[in-house]
């Protein structure tokens, strides 16, 4: 059922798995690769996936479910046996990821918790994302339906993305959108957030630079200064007696 050529792909992959937590999780740096194999729940769930793809692919029945069961109630990762993942995908801290059945995910990607890659609908066929080489994946991202993201792609924290993303492209907001950062694309996979424009934060920017020109056009066409303008009070208007009298 299982081949020699089979049982030294998923030998590679579990290295390269390991050597991407050494790479690229800050908090790795000078762990042996034994701490790793036991404490890392995001290498826990990829090592689980892989075993759990393979018994799937060779048609076991009922044993590829129960082991992402298992997998999914230690690590609080849950990936569909089906889904097709490349070499030395890193899932820091884990909890919360979620990986639907027609995923697909390149080589060296990098997602952090809370992430989902999900389907829109009840529709057949492939419904999720797949996602290139070299993608990071923010932490409470959720990708929907049947998109593409490109090699190298940035997707921000708590991003939105219903829409193919472009390679080295960075993507922010809900809904996603891409962004340029200072007229440069970001560098590396370290998901530095904190240097991503606020497209909120920018939109309130111009609407109050916008009603700032408005003041001085209405005061300009008044005849007065609007900063000198006092400001009248209001005076009370007797109504009728509530109590009818």
């Amino acid at each position: 059922m299982f081949g020699l050529s089979t049982l030294a792909r998923v030998a590679s992959e579990l290295r390269r798995d390991v050597g991407a937590a050494h790479q690229r999780d800050p908090a790795a740096r000078g762990v042996s690769s034994t701490e790793i194999l036991t404490s890392w729940p995001g290498v826990h769930a990829v090592i689980s996936h892989r075993i759990a793809h393979v018994l799937f692919e060779a048609g076991v029945p009922l044993a590829p479910r129960s082991l992402a069961y298992i997998s999914r109630s230690i690590t609080g990762v849950e990936i569909h046996p089906a889904a097709k993942i490349g070499k030395g995908l890193l899932i820091d801290h884990g909890s919360g990821v979620v990986i639907g059945e027609t995923a697909e995910i390149g080589d060296d990607v990098t997602i952090y918790q809370g992430v989902t890659l999900g389907g829109t609908g009840f529709a057949t066929g492939k419904r999720h994302p797949t996602l290139g080489d070299e993608v990071t994946v923010g932490s409470g991202a959720k990708l929907l339906g049947p998109i593409e993201v490109g090699r190298g792609a940035k997707i921000g924290a708590n991003s939105v993305v219903i829409t193919d993303v472009p390679a080295d492209a960075t993507v922010v907001g809900n809904p996603g959108h891409v962004v340029r950062v200072d007229g440069r694309k970001a560098v590396g996979p370290d998901a530095d957030w904190i240097h991503l424009p606020d497209p909120v934060a920018e939109a309130i920017k111009r609407l109050s630079g916008r009603i700032g020109s408005l003041d001085s056009r209405v005061a300009e066409l008044s005849g007065d200064d609007a900063e000198s303008t006092p400001v009248r009070p209001l005076r009370s208007v007797r109504g009728p007696n509530p109590a009818g009298g």
